[in-house]
């Protein structure tokens, strides 16, 4: 009697774990799904404030090009205040990742050609950054302003350890202050980002702007072995 007993509990856990398990599995499944959902929505978003500007989209239009409701759309969002606030913070997770990248290599001689060459693949992305800027300023600015903060402590970050790697190469000039250099330049991008129209008041363009500022930069750090090159 013992012995059945056992048997039947043994087997009663055994099914209870088997639940157990698919129902972790499900759960996990349901959670992936979910997340795959709000990134779907959050990318979609993007492109279209990134195409029309983001006071000209509505959430109608967003859950429209989804092919999704709204109610499915509020299960992920309270409004679109807060899309708007994701869509700010996932662009600076995408800007860091893209900085892990560049720290990967291991090689400045490479991270200064990658700075080179990208100058010209963002020509038309930096030429639709005015728009954005203007509606996030005027009709988002605590996102606007909270961006800003995170986007200064991010790339001063990354700059200050891209130069320490560059003088330990002997790429970048050995008397450089990392760490004062790296917030200057942080600062003066925040700025120039932020402050747009008085920048194009005097006929100069974002892209312009971009490729003059990081040509400064690059020659103003780099040692005489780093300007070889650059020079290049």
């Amino acid at each position: 009697m013992g012995n059945f007993r056992s048997a039947k509990s043994f087997r009663v856990k055994s099914v209870f774990l088997q639940l157990c398990e698919k129902n972790c599995t499900f759960a996990a499944f349901f959670v992936e799904k979910m997340e795959n959902q709000k990134e779907q929505i959050i990318k979609t978003a993007g492109e279209m404030f990134f195409r029309l500007g983001i006071r000209s989209v509505s959430i109608d239009d967003i859950c429209r090009e989804l092919g999704m409701s709204k109610k499915t759309f509020y299960v992920y969002f309270a409004s679109k205040d807060e899309l708007v606030a994701q869509l700010l913070h996932s662009n600076v997770e995408y800007i860091s990742g893209k900085m892990d990248d560049l720290r990967q290599m291991h090689d400045f001689r490479k991270l200064v050609e990658c700075f080179v060459h990208r100058q010209e693949a963002e020509k038309n992305d930096v030429r639709r950054v005015p728009q954005l800027v203007y509606d996030l300023k005027k009709y988002y600015p605590r996102q606007f302003e909270d961006f800003q903060h995170e986007c200064f402590r991010t790339q001063k970050e990354y700059i200050k350890a891209y130069l320490e790697q560059g003088i330990s190469e002997g790429m970048v000039r050995a008397d450089l202050d990392t760490e004062l250099t790296a917030t200057l330049f942080a600062k003066i991008h925040a700025d120039a980002v932020r402050d747009f129209e008085k920048i194009e008041a005097h006929g100069h363009s974002m892209h312009r702007l971009s490729h003059t500022a990081m040509d400064i930069f690059v020659r103003g750090v780099l040692s005489e072995e780093g300007m070889k090159l650059y020079n290049k």
